[in-house]
């Protein structure tokens, strides 16, 4: 094979016998890292049984067990079929301002919220999950002087989401107080 040689063609002739390429090895410098680690472990891979699990910094477990303060956590939503239907056909119905309350005192703990809006209060989903969200801020707002309350609100149709709604829903919210 001639060393002069430019193109990727010198590097397939054919020798003499005519059924072997004349390929020429290249020598690749030795590289510090590989590009696939091998026995290196990894701390986010699942621990085996044989190894004993990872110690988890002690703060991280203080801030997770805590509540949101502000937040609508679980302990605070209306969330099983069972309940929404409870307070349909049990609970105080108010009608105020063109919302509809659906109420239900219990003993103890803090207020909890569900929402119905449907499909006839805003065609687009984005219209729906912007009432809500004005919603849940005025819940948020008012939440602590409700006391241990069940609520569940149907919002007028064709209403749009706006800070006037909020603070509309507010006041609603204000003369639902015990």
């Amino acid at each position: 094979m001639r060393q002069s040689a430019r193109s990727n063609t010198a590097l397939f002739r054919i020798s003499r016998n005519g059924d072997q390429a004349d390929l020429p090895t290249f020598q690749d410098a030795a590289r510090a890292a590989s590009r696939f680690p091998g026995a290196q472990s990894h701390a986010w891979w699942t621990q085996s049984t044989a190894q004993p699990a990872r110690a988890r910094p002690a703060a991280h477990r203080a801030v997770a067990a805590t509540a949101k303060r502000f937040g609508l956590d679980a302990a605070r939503r209306l969330r099983r079929k069972a309940e929404f239907e409870h307070l349909l056909r049990q609970g105080a119905r108010r009608s105020l301002g063109g919302y509809t309350f659906y109420l239900a005192r219990r003993d103890a703990g803090s207020a909890r919220l569900g929402m119905l809006v449907s499909r006839r209060h805003a065609a687009l989903a984005v219209e729906r999950n912007r009432i809500k969200r004005c919603i849940r801020e005025a819940f948020r707002l008012e939440r602590e002087a409700l006391g241990a309350l069940d609520l569940l609100i149907r919002p007028p149709y064709g209403i749009k989401a706006s800070p006037e709604m909020i603070s509309r829903l507010r006041q609603l919210l204000v003369s639902l107080k015990p």
